[in-house]
């Protein structure tokens, strides 16, 4: 902090996305006078985008709740922290005994990721209720990049990191990190980086539905039609063994499961699949051969590709192109960080299939069910049916598929706590919130972003502001329900003090020291520790991303496979979808059309709606319709006429305007997420003014990876019917 003329600078990372842009804040008499990028950063180099100046909205925001609330039959009353909390355990408990421990559920949104000290106390909270109703973000997002690591590298946090800044052939399906600034792939200023590959002499090539933003300045982009991107994979497969252009390099000695899946792709030739993906046999089989013979190479699959009927076999087939040809664990391919705070190190390294779901029998990953069946398990009667539910810093009714579903099933639980500062379409359904500070008043460290940058980085922030008297950090909360569920014995009371004596600060520097970067406890010894992070205010560079396998592998024998059995298994399935697909695509006659979602630079989740500096401008929750659906759907091709049309799907419906743009493929429609704002009792503000449509009223919980579990948002069938003007 550097102080002059009565006015004060501080320097943090923003928390707000995954990029973890450094930030230069300037405040003068208690108030943010500006914020702009930290020049000085090593890793951002001065980059932000929109939202990082939304971070003095949220402290700001007069619709932020400061102290706990409980709804009575007249309306939502503030309580004292101590009547809440015994609220809560009391009813916790409750359900708990009459029920059995499952009948709690708990659900956590993705802003837990960005609080570390979330990430250090809510897991010990989730413990004392042991309950198997656990379910987050995870599972309507990135569960098959976990899943695939856990099953070819030992751990569910050992994720291969695309090495961007030193790549010669990017190869791109379902992502488009000049948006998200990078997704799975801590990449801030990601569009200079991008650049930087073609001045270098580097190619880019984008595989979409949409002609997104990254793909407009890609070397190329072709057109896939969702949900096909495995089949496109395997060509590529069956392309590179069948030219022999296979180069497993130095990891050869450390794979098993190759000639599994040689056998395997061998029945995708790209002639077969190329009706299917939309993409030319030739087209598949100069890019297998670009990328096989190209200096080094990364193939990087992210959203589009995960959110799908085959999301797991796609990213176990991403690292399989990656290995094969020898681009696995070296410079300038997908490679593995070294964080200050080696997380896998210092975790296991995961679970899968140790029970399932009531209803339908998703697979338990990491202790946790599919977001998908939440609704079901709330619904469906007997032992084990969901009768109270816990949520923090999530907001499912808008973010998990069926969201009218799931607020049904909210109305009818006996109890329901929310750990949240919005009063939002979620939370409206509880029986008490217990909020939280805001990211400004306590300090920040990454520890999961650090895991995923494109190079070794560190930097702690320290809190910008006092909290407010009688307010909670988010991990004081998780620490006093821990303490009034957890076990009494002495042990027990022994640990949860040690753990609130030393908080996340004190945890954090026990990291720092036992990482690899850190001094160990040997006094006087050099490394990283805390108090020297905290002197460097701009945060350190740790320098490129190294080799580091087969000693960073953690299954039980230090080797690779290359394609496990349970995607191995899957690709029946995906023979079946070849077998039954391209009937439809060329029919013009019926207004069904399939439905992808997209992000957008002002919006990350839907909690970011209510700033008007982000919401500012043309209404961006539209429909995107190539011109040839709508005119055949006779609502002419004016890009400017924004006609009003009603979507539905299996799971409901939504009234939306459509934007008529070549930027999205023919028989395609795409809709942003995190929106819906329109349910009664939820505090809006400006941003009531834009209440937009929920891509989640219309995506269905029906649709899932069936390997995974995850949620398939990419590729839902819908109808779309012009309103009258």
């Amino acid at each position: 902090m550097v102080s002059s003329n009565g006015s004060t600078t501080h320097y943090r990372a923003c928390n707000l996305c995954e990029a973890i842009c450094g930030l230069e804040i300037a405040v003068e008499e208690g108030r943010i006078v500006s914020i702009r990028g930290d020049d000085d950063d090593p890793f951002s180099r001065g980059h932000i985008c929109p939202k990082a100046v939304a971070l003095q909205d949220i402290y700001n925001d007069p619709d932020r709740l400061k102290r706990p609330l409980r709804k009575t039959a007249s309306g939502w009353e503030e309580i004292g922290w101590d009547e809440a909390f015994d609220l809560a355990a009391e009813r916790l408990r409750k359900v708990q005994t009459d029920h059995g421990r499952d009948a709690v559920a708990v659900y956590l949104g993705n802003p837990t990721v960005h609080n570390y000290g979330s990430l250090f106390f809510g897991p010990r909270f989730l413990r004392t209720l042991r309950t198997r109703n656990r379910f987050s973000a995870t599972s309507a997002d990135q569960l098959p990049h976990h899943l695939a690591s856990y099953l070819s590298f030992g751990h569910a946090l050992l994720l291969p990191v695309p090495d961007i800044d030193h790549t010669s052939f990017l190869l791109m399906l379902g992502a488009n990190p000049v948006v998200s600034n990078g997704s799975m792939m801590t990449a801030p200023d990601v569009r200079h980086r991008l650049e930087a590959i073609q001045k270098r002499g580097g190619q880019i090539v984008v595989i979409d539905p949409r002609r997104t933003r990254t793909a407009r300045l890609a070397d190329r982009h072709h057109f896939i039609r969702p949900g096909t991107d495995a089949l496109l994979l395997m060509a590529l497969l069956a392309t590179i063994f069948e030219k022999g252009l296979e180069t497993p390099g130095p990891l050869a000695d450390s794979m098993d499961g190759l000639d599994r899946l040689r056998t395997r792709a061998s029945a995708f030739a790209p002639e077969r699949v190329a009706e299917a993906v939309g993409i030319s046999a030739e087209d598949i089989r100069k890019l297998a051969r670009e990328f096989a013979a190209a200096e080094s190479a990364v193939c990087y699959g992210r959203l589009g590709v995960s959110v799908q009927e085959f999301g797991a076999l796609c990213q176990g087939l991403v690292n399989a192109l990656n290995l094969v040809t020898g681009n696995l664990d070296r410079s300038g391919g997908a490679m593995f960080t070294r964080p200050a705070v080696d997380v896998v190190a210092a975790s296991r390294g995961g679970s899968f299939g140790r029970w399932k779901s009531r209803v339908r029998g998703l697979p338990e990953f990491g202790g946790e069910l599919p977001v998908a069946a939440m609704a079901e398990e709330m619904e469906s009667e007997g032992d084990g049916q969901i009768r109270a539910l816990v949520t923090s810093a999530g907001n499912p009714v808008l973010s998990t598929p069926n969201g009218r579903r799931l607020e049904s099933s909210l109305e009818n639980l006996d109890f329901m706590l929310s750990i949240d500062f919005y009063l939002n379409e979620t939370t409206r359904h509880a029986d008490l919130i217990l909020p939280p500070t805001a990211a400004l008043e306590h300090d920040h460290y990454d520890l999961v972003f650090n895991l995923l940058a494109v190079r070794n980085t560190t930097r702690y922030s320290p809190a910008l502001f006092a909290p407010e008297p009688g307010t909670r950090h988010d991990w004081q909360i998780f620490s006093e329900l821990e303490r009034r569920l957890g076990k009494r014995g002495p042990r027990a009371r022994a640990e949860r003090w040690l753990s609130r004596r030393l908080g996340p600060r004190g945890l954090l520097a026990l990291g720092l020291r036992r990482g690899p970067w850190g001094s160990g406890f040997i006094p006087g010894a050099k490394g990283i520790t805390l108090g020297r992070l905290e002197q460097a205010e701009h945060g350190l560079d740790l320098g490129p991303l190294t080799p580091c396998l087969p000693d960073r592998l953690k299954t039980s024998d230090k080797r690779i496979d290359v394609f496990p059995d349970l995607l191995s298994q899957d690709v029946a399935r995906l023979e079946a979808k070849l077998k039954g697909n391209g009937r439809d695509h060329n029919d013009q006659s019926r207004n069904s059309l399939v439905l992808i979602g997209r992000r957008q630079v002002r919006s990350n989740n839907s909690w970011m709606h209510n700033f008007p500096r982000l919401m500012r401008g043309r209404d961006r929750c539209t429909l995107q319709m190539h011109p040839t659906d709508a005119e055949r759907l006779g609502m002419g091709s004016d890009p400017d006429a924004r006609p009003r049309v009603v979507v539905r799907s299996r799971a409901g419906r939504v009234e939306v305007s459509v934007e008529v743009t070549e930027a999205v493929m023919p028989g395609v429609v795409s809709l942003p997420h995190g929106w819906g704002h329109h349910r009664p009792g939820v505090r809006l503000g400006e941003a009531a003014l834009k209440p937009g449509a929920s891509l989640n009223d219309l995506t269905d919980e029906q649709l899932v990876d069936t390997v995974s579990g995850n949620a398939a948002f990419s590729g839902v069938p819908v109808e779309v019917e012009p309103l009258p003007p």
